[in-house]
C-alpha cells in the first residue's frame, strides 16, 4: 500500500472517529430556556440520571426577552418554553424546528383541551407544557383594604411605593385594558392610550416592574404584586398570610409551551428532554411544587371547565409596535 494512500486512510479513519466523539459529545448535552421557578432541581437531577445528559438551564423574565436572545443568534439554545401568542410569532418568523412526533411518546398524554389551538393548529412546532393565569397576589397581614379588582392594584394610593407589577408589555397593558373592559389583544390607538395613562399614572406608586415575584412577596418587600398565578401559590405555600386573587374584570390566562429553536445543534437530546417534561411524573412535580396548571390527560379534572373570565393573548403582527412603543414610554418616563 502506498504511503498516499496509507496517509488518506488515516486521515479518514481520524476524520470519522473525531466526528463520532463530537456527535457523541453532543449527545450528553441540552440547553432549556426557561421561565424563572418553572423546573424543579428534582426533575432536572432526575432527567440528567435517567438519561445521562447533562441540562443547562438559562431563565428570561418575558417572552419579549426570549425572543431577542433567539435572534441574536448566539444563544445556543435548544428548548424553549415561550408562551402562547409568541409560539405564532417564532412560527412566522421561522425560528422553530419541526417537532419529530414519534420521538414523543408522551405527546398522546396531552389533554386535547390544549392541543390543535389557533396559535399552532397541529402542534407542528410546539406542545404544551403549563398554563397559568395573571392575577394579584397582596399579603393581608399588611394590608386590609379592598383587593377585588385591577382598580384597586393600579389606582390606589395607600399602597405607593408598596406594590410591582409584572416587567412584561402584554401583562402590564393588557391589565390596564381589562380593567377598562377592553380586549387584552387591542390595536386601538384610542384604547391603548387610555391603557397607556392608566399605567404611568399607576407608575408613580410602582415600587419595581419584575417578573421575578415569588422572593419578593415571600420576604415581605411588598405589599401586593401584579404575579403569575403558578408564582403566587409558591410564594403562598411559604407565608400564609399571602393571598392570590383573580380580579373581578378577568385577567390573562397564558399556555406556555415546548418548543425546539431553530439550528439546535442538540435536536435528539431536545426531543428527549421534551418527552421527560411530558411524563406524569413531571406534571405532578409541577403541580405539588410549582403550582402550574396541568396539560395532561390524567389530571383533566384540575382544568377549569369555565374559561370565560380569562383572555388568552394572540400575536399582533405588525401592530406590536403599537405596544412596544408604548412600553419604551412607560419605562423612561
Amino acid at each position: 500500500m502506498s504511503r498516499i494512500l496509507i496517509a488518506l486512510l488515516a486521515c479518514s479513519l481520524l476524520f470519522t472517529a473525531c466526528t463520532k466523539k463530537a456527535q457523541d459529545t453532543d449527545a450528553k448535552v441540552v440547553n432549556l430556556a426557561i421561565w424563572g421557578n418553572y423546573l424543579t432541581p428534582e426533575m432536572q437531577a432526575k432527567f440528567e440520571k435517567e438519561t445521562g445528559i447533562k441540562l443547562n438551564i438559562s431563565n428570561y423574565s418575558s417572552s419579549e426577552e426570549l425572543l431577542a436572545k433567539v435572534q441574536a443568534g448566539s444563544s445556543g439554545i435548544d428548548v424553549a418554553v415561550p408562551s402562547d401568542y409568541m409560539v405564532d410569532i417564532m412560527i412566522k418568523m421561522n425560528l422553530l424546528e419541526e417537532l419529530k412526533a414519534e420521538q414523543i411518546a408522551n405527546r398522546a398524554q396531552v389533554s386535547p383541551t390544549f392541543m390543535g389551538l389557533q396559535f399552532d393548529p397541529t402542534n407542528k412546532y410546539s406542545l404544551p407544557y403549563a398554563w397559568g393565569t395573571t392575577g394579584i397576589a397582596v399579603n393581608r397581614a399588611l394590608y386590609k383594604g379592598s383587593m377585588k379588582s385591577w382598580k384597586d392594584l393600579l389606582t390606589n394610593p395607600e399602597l405607593a411605593g408598596k406594590f410591582a407589577l409584572l416587567d412584561d408589555v402584554r401583562e402590564v397593558l393588557g391589565a390596564a385594558l381589562i380593567m377598562n373592559g377592553k380586549s387584552v389583544n387591542s390595536t386601538d390607538p384610542e384604547e391603548l392610550k387610555a391603557a397607556k395613562a392608566i399605567i404611568l399614572a399607576a407608575k408613580k406608586n410602582v415600587k419595581m416592574f419584575t417578573s421575578d415575584t415569588v422572593d419578593i412577596l415571600k420576604n415581605k418587600e411588598v405589599v401586593a404584586a401584579q404575579t403569575y398565578s403558578s408564582d403566587a401559590q409558591q410564594a403562598v405555600a411559604a407565608n400564609k398570610d399571602l393571598e392570590y386573587i383573580i380580579p373581578e374584570e378577568g385577567c390573562s390566562m397564558g399556555l406556555d409551551n415546548l418548543v425546539i429553536i431553530k439550528g439546535s445543534k442538540h435536536t435528539e437530546a431536545a426531543h428527549k428532554l421534551i418527552n421527560f417534561l411530558l411524563s406524569p411524573e413531571v406534571e405532578q412535580n409541577k403541580i405539588q411544587n410549582i403550582h402550574a396548571g396541568p396539560v395532561l390527560k390524567v389530571n383533566q379534572k384540575l382544568i377549569p371547565a369555565d374559561l370565560k373570565k380569562f383572555h388568552s393573548l394572540h400575536d399582533l403582527a405588525e401592530k406590536n409596535k403599537l405596544w412596544e412603543d408604548i412600553w419604551t414610554e412607560i419605562k423612561t418616563n
